[in-house]
C-alpha cells in the first residue's frame, strides 16, 4: 500500500513524498492519521543538521506527536481494534503510520476533538518535566521558553498548585498567550531588570521550581541567577551547544541547585511512580484533563495546513518565523 510522507531531503529542504509503509507484524498497529503536530525545536535542529540530534544525515523523516484511525492490527494486539481512534508517539508525518502496538494510546472519549489530541504526546513531555520538579503547593515556579511544551508546562505548574507561575519568553505574543493559560507573570528576558522583576514577585527568595525548555546554555544561566537557594532546574529543552559558560561552583553547587534531566526517553517504562509516569499513564492523565476542561490546547494551535504545504512550512521554521502550534490535516479536508 502506497501512503505520503513529509521527508527531510537536505539542509532546510522538504518534501512529500511516496513511500511504501512497512508490513504490519504480530505487534503492530497500522493507523491512518487524522492530523501530526510541528514539534519545532527538534524537527527545526534536525532540519539544520544541527548538533546533538538523533536524526543523523539525510534524507530523514521526523514527527513523533499525532492522532489517527486504526486501520489494521497484528495478531498479538489485543489492547486496540481496527476503528479505534489513538494517539502515536514516534510515528512520522505520514498518512499512515505502521508502530509498535504499545506506542499507541487509546482516545476512549469522543469529547476530545483530533486537533486537541494531536499535542497530546507533546504535552505530556511538558509535564514529565514539571513531574520531575516535585512541585509542592505554594511554591513559585518558573517556565523559561513559550513554545509548545513551555506553553503545557505553565498549564501543569499551575494544576501543581505552583504560586506564583512565571513565564517566560522575548515574543510578547507568546507572553499574552501564557497569561491567559495560567501564569500570574510573564517577562521578557532581555529586559535588563529581568532578574530583578522575578526577585520582585518571589518576595527576594527566588524561584523554587524551573523548567528551562529553551535548550539555549545562555537561558540556563539565566535560569540560575533566578533561582532560590536549594531551588530545582528541570532541563526540558534539548541543548544542542553549549555557548555560556555556567560558574558550577557559585551558581550550582554553594546555592545547592538541583538541575534535573528531563528528557522524555528517561521514563519508567512498565509501572508509573511519584514524579514518574509511564509515556502512557501521563497521555492518558492529559486525556482527561483535556475532556474536562482542565487542560486548553485549542488556544495553542495556530495553524492547520495540508501536508502539500509542508515545503513552505518548513522553510518558514528553518528562517525561525514559523508559529508553534500547527498541525497538517491528513484527512483531505483542510
Amino acid at each position: 500500500m502506497k501512503a505520503m510522507r513529509i521527508q527531510f531531503s537536505a539542509p532546510r529542504v522538504a518534501e512529500l513524498v511516496e513511500f511504501e509503509p512497512r508490513p504490519v507484524q504480530d505487534g503492530d498497529v497500522a493507523v491512518t492519521t487524522q492530523f501530526s503536530a510541528v514539534s519545532n525545536g527538534t524537527e527545526r535542529a534536525c532540519l539544520l543538521g544541527a548538533p546533538n540530534t538523533a536524526h543523523a544525515g539525510f534524507p530523514k523523516t521526523l514527527g513523533y506527536s499525532s492522532v489517527g484511525i486504526v486501520a489494521e492490527v497484528g495478531a498479538a494486539v489485543a489492547d486496540v481494534k481496527v476503528g479505534d481512534r489513538v494517539l502515536v508517539y514516534h510515528g512520522i508525518h505520514a498518512s499512515r503510520n505502521v508502530v509498535a502496538a504499545g506506542q499507541t494510546t487509546r482516545i476512549a472519549d469522543d469529547r476530545i476533538a483530533s486537533t486537541d489530541a494531536a499535542l497530546v504526546i507533546i504535552a505530556a513531555m511538558g509535564l514529565g518535566g514539571v513531574r520531575k520538579l516535585e512541585l509542592e503547593i505554594g511554591e513559585s515556579a518558573m517556565v523559561v521558553g513559550l513554545g509548545l511544551l513551555g506553553l503545557f508546562a505553565v498549564q501543569f505548574c499551575r494544576l501543581s498548585g505552583a504560586d506564583p507561575v512565571i513565564a517566560v519568553d522575548p515574543d510578547r505574543n507568546r507572553r499574552a498567550l501564557a497569561l491567559t493559560l495560567g501564569a500570574d507573570n510573564a517577562f521578557d528576558p532581555t529586559d535588563a531588570d529581568f532578574a530583578d522583576q522575578v526577585q520582585a514577585v518571589t518576595g527576594g527568595k527566588g524561584v523554587r521550581g524551573i523548567v528551562e525548555v529553551t535548550g539555549v546554555a545562555a537561558a540556563l544561566n539565566q535560569a540560575l541567577t533566578c533561582a532560590a537557594r536549594q531551588g530545582r532546574i528541570a532541563l526540558l529543552g534539548c541543548t544542542r551547544v553549549s555557548d555560556a559558560a555556567i560558574d558550577f561552583y557559585r551558581q550550582v553547587h554553594v546555592p545547592g541547585i538541583r538541575l534535573i534531566g528531563a528528557h522524555n526517553l528517561v521514563r519508567p517504562k512498565v509501572e508509573s511512580y511519584p514524579h514518574h509516569w509511564t509515556h502512557q499513564d501521563d497521555c492518558q492523565a492529559i486525556l482527561r484533563m483535556v475532556a474536562n476542561g482542565r487542560v486548553r490546547i485549542q488556544p495553542i494551535v495556530t495553524e492547520i495546513v495540508p501536508p502539500a504545504d509542508a515545503p513552505a512550512i518548513y522553510r518558514r521554521l528553518a528562517d525561525g518565523v514559523l508559529p508553534a502550534g500547527v498541525l497538517f490535516d491528513w484527512t483531505g479536508k483542510c
